[in-house]
């Protein structure tokens, strides 16, 4: 008998240990607004830009009502997303003057000041901001981001003055002086080389050394877009996403989460490798920068994560929530959406 319970006893112990062991995959539950798919750069894989016409910005009504039923969902993070510089467009301005506002810049902060209301997190992810811009939306967004994709001179990035990976460097490192959380990524198979991918991570680790500020890194797969100049070009194999996330977590600090796209890959293959978070995922929105690519249901994300436990997260994570890296504006609405996620 007691031979019995001891292993009874042990067993239980194994199994509280293994679960303390047991990985953690996060993701937020988001809704996506496109605020403008006018954007200076020409991109030779994007099908998200169109040229200046009618219906190339989403009103403030379309807004409001997108943010409203987000809230009713339990979407804690409002992902905005628009084209670099769109006002540079010509026709352009004439279009954001029928809102009232007369500086994009102004209509942004407008948006993210409307989901605070509505109770939801910004999260914006801009193009090139400069530093006095990106103190500004700072105090209307909990985290911001923009995609590094790669430090290598591709000629995918050709026509776009905005993917010079010296000026995207030096905006995150500007996020890191303001202390903004922020998000950034490798897009992978835009003619970037294994090399040029391990610069790429050597970069964004020297700067999260110096100032601490990136929460996550999106390794995403390139899509091959119909229409496009690289519409029949190769995307990467699951394999050399794999490679890339394991080289990844070498590489960077065990703080900073590895993030993959869960629409745009086999993610249950890949969540070995290495990943810890599935990103902005919607019960409303679709994806607009890969529209053929749907959402999986969130109530289907632990189907994809094996024996991994799936938590819920906000767009600001918990560290720098507790270091407070935050506008002291969004102070009550953190606090009440951390609570209500756990």
């Amino acid at each position: 008998m007691a031979v019995f319970c001891f292993a009874i006893l042990m067993t239980a112990a194994e199994q509280s240990y293994r679960t303390m062991q047991q990985h953690t995959i996060t993701f937020a539950r988001n809704v996506f607004l496109p605020l403008t798919t006018v954007c200076r750069n020409r991109c030779g894989y994007c099908c998200f830009r169109t040229p200046v016409q009618d219906g190339c910005l989403m009103v403030p009504g379309d807004v409001e009502r997108t943010l409203r039923q987000g809230a009713t969902l339990g979407c804690t993070e409002a992902l905005f997303t628009f084209g670099e510089r769109p006002e540079l467009e010509p026709g352009f301005n004439e279009h954001l003057g029928k809102t009232g506002f007369g500086r994009f810049l102004d209509y942004v902060y407008a948006m993210c000041q409307k989901s605070i209301e509505t109770g939801i997190l910004p999260h914006t992810n801009a193009g090139i901001l400069t530093y006095d811009e990106m103190s500004v939306l700072r105090e209307v967004n909990a985290s911001m981001g923009i995609m590094l994709e790669t430090t290598a001179d591709v000629p995918a990035h050709r026509n776009s003055p905005g993917k010079r990976p010296e000026v995207r460097l030096a905006m995150m490192e500007d996020a890191g002086r303001l202390k903004i959380p922020f998000t950034t990524g490798l897009l992978l198979g835009i003619g970037e080389t294994p090399a040029d991918r391990e610069e790429s991570l050597l970069a964004i680790r020297d700067l999260h050394k110096r100032y601490g500020h990136i929460q996550e890194i999106i390794i995403q797969n390139f899509c091959g877009k119909p229409g496009t100049p690289m519409a029949n070009h190769p995307g990467p194999g699951t394999d050399e996403i794999c490679e890339t996330i394991r080289l990844a977590r070498q590489i960077l600090p065990r703080e900073i989460a590895i993030q993959i796209p869960p629409n745009l890959t086999d993610a249950k293959d890949l969540i070995p490798c290495g990943v810890d978070d599935l990103g902005g995922v919607s019960p409303l929105t679709i994806d607009y920068v890969n529209p053929e690519h749907p959402w999986p249901a969130i109530d289907s994300l632990r189907d994809l994560i094996g024996d991994a436990v799936l938590k819920e997260r906000l767009c600001i994570y918990p560290r720098f929530i507790e270091k407070g890296w935050f506008d002291p504006g969004l102070k009550p609405l953190i606090t009440r959406l951390a609570h209500s996620i756990g």
